[in-house]
């Protein structure tokens, strides 16, 4: 399990054996090299521009073409589900671009209006990700949050779930359009 600061650790108030709750408060793990740009622009839609460079320049150098994709915020109801992201994140951005100074896994809330709220949808598309071994890493993870919290161990049929299995049991969602930076806060302890 991810060494993760007690301060985040909300499992234990979000967390039934039916899976996490939802409010109008959501979690985006990133890394701390991209907070100013974030408090500056929000969050964007495919936002990490030194990720997709680094993809773009990968790709070219083995020939293959790159078409970028647009994706969305990525999104989750736990702060302790965020940090796990973040941390992803950070390591991400260690092996895939040339670094300056120490990036820190980070975690920013989401408050947003009914109205956007409204938008959020549970993230099926990680379907996908869970059958590479990062899923397994993260199914792990879920699996030690679970236990650390007497709820069993999620289960989940990747391929038969309903899409709110994906946001209740794994936590997993998405905003499919930027969100601003007044609806942003930098959680720190």
């Amino acid at each position: 399990m991810a060494n993760t600061p007690t301060f985040l650790k909300d499992a234990k108030d979000l967390l039934t054996p039916q899976g996490f709750s939802t409010s109008n408060t959501w979690y985006h793990g990133t890394s701390s090299a991209l907070v100013d740009s974030i408090k500056k622009q929000g969050l964007k839609r495919s936002g990490d521009k030194a990720l997709k460079a680094a993809a773009k320049k990968t790709m070219t150098t083995i020939g293959n073409n790159y078409t970028e994709s647009v994706e969305p915020v990525f999104l989750t109801q736990s702060k302790e589900l965020a940090f796990y992201w973040a941390e992803q994140t950070v390591r991400n951005r260690n092996v895939r671009i040339e670094i300056e100074g120490d990036e820190q896994p980070t975690v920013i809330a989401v408050k947003l209006p009914e109205s956007l709220n409204k938008q959020v949808k549970p993230d099926v598309g990680a379907a996908s990700i869970l059958l590479l071994k990062e899923g397994e890493n993260f199914m792990a993870y879920l699996a030690g949050i679970y236990q650390e919290n007497n709820c069993g161990i999620p289960e989940i049929d990747l391929m038969k779930a309903d899409r709110l299995e994906y946001l209740n049991t794994l936590g997993m969602a998405y905003f499919d359009a930027d969100i601003d930076a007044s609806y942003l806060e930098l959680i720190v302890e």
